[in-house]
């Protein structure tokens, strides 16, 4: 029954994900919001609701291995695994001064995260802790980040004057509505079925929460960015696809971790230390990656793939 009401909790977390992103994007175009505002936010975070759930959700819970363990995971397997398998499917153009700036935030954002997780390191504390003073940094560091947002969007209205027809046929509808709040509920719901049943899965395994974090939630939750970045770059929007990756990671750790050390400090698995500076490395690839070519083709996509694959093995022998 575990396993199923997991099944259950994953199969929710995904299509609340995808009626929030359906119904909120369509309430932005409706109110004229810039589409590039729409790509950047509604998309990356809407996809990385699944995330925020299930870590707030375990920082209540007091499981801060499954809350960390989560976001960690999910972001190596954003930068590796799906943006693998969607430039193999087609090259990723990386063009745009947005995407440019973001790849070092999040870089920035994952330095930011291993410097405030080392408090025996760098205060010589008993214990690591992500403590309600690192959420607010964190939020703070993700305001700054929502700001540049913003002030993309507003450069880019130009683009949405060239056709205003366009945007008033997108009228309000209390079914856009419907569509958000009911993917919400899914989702708070969900995360709250993958946290107890992963919980109870890895206790019968002898598994850390910490290695469930970084395996099957991670995974699971991050299922909703594979198959948004898939579908873009399918229809060879390559922009919105690497956009919505990088996007999603900024808000995991900045947000995610934000919001859930602030309501229950966190306690860090020494374990995790590994997986951190392993995230920032592969971001740093990514970020080569994009610069040197301005584009990730399908040797960089088989090398990110492969690396996720290994790194799975890593983590499964550690345990």
């Amino acid at each position: 029954m575990t396993y199923i009401l997991l099944l259950v909790g994953f199969a929710l977390l995904i299509k609340g994900a995808d009626y929030f992103v359906e119904g909120a994007s369509k309430i932005a175009q409706s109110l004229n919001v810039s589409p590039l505002l729409i790509g950047l936010t509604i998309v990356a975070f809407g996809t990385s609701s699944p995330e925020a759930t299930v870590s707030i959700v375990a920082a209540l819970e007091q499981n801060a291995g499954v809350a960390i363990g989560n976001v960690v995971g999910s972001n190596i397997f954003n930068i590796t695994f799906v943006v693998g398998v969607t430039a193999l499917l087609n090259p990723l153009t990386v063009e745009s001064e947005t995407i440019r700036k973001e790849i070092p935030f999040t870089l920035l954002a994952s330095i930011a995260l291993i410097v405030l997780i080392s408090d025996i390191s760098l205060q010589s504390f008993q214990n690591n802790f992500i403590t309600r003073s690192d959420g607010l940094i964190f939020l703070l560091f993700f305001a700054i980040f929502l700001y540049y947002i913003f002030e993309v969007a507003r450069n880019s209205r130009d683009q949405m004057k060239e056709s205003p027809k366009a945007q008033k046929e997108k009228t309000f509808s209390g079914k856009s509505v419907l569509f958000t709040i009911l993917g919400l509920a899914a989702i708070i719901f969900g995360g709250d079925l993958v946290v107890d049943n992963a919980s109870k899965i890895a206790i019968s395994f002898g598994m850390s929460e910490t290695l469930v974090g970084l395996t099957i939630v991670a995974v699971g939750t991050s299922l909703p960015e594979l198959i948004t970045s898939v579908t873009a770059a399918l229809k060879k929007e390559s922009e919105i696809a690497l956009g919505n990756i990088v996007g999603s990671n900024i808000f995991n750790i900045l947000f995610v971790l934000g919001a859930a050390s602030v309501i229950s400090p966190l306690a860090v698995d020494s374990k995790i230390f590994i997986d951190v500076l392993l995230m920032i490395l592969l971001t740093g690839v990514l970020l080569i990656f994009s610069r040197t070519h301005f584009k990730i083709g399908k040797y960089e996509g088989i090398f990110l793939a492969s690396a996720y694959i290994l790194y799975m093995v890593y983590i499964i022998i550690r345990n």
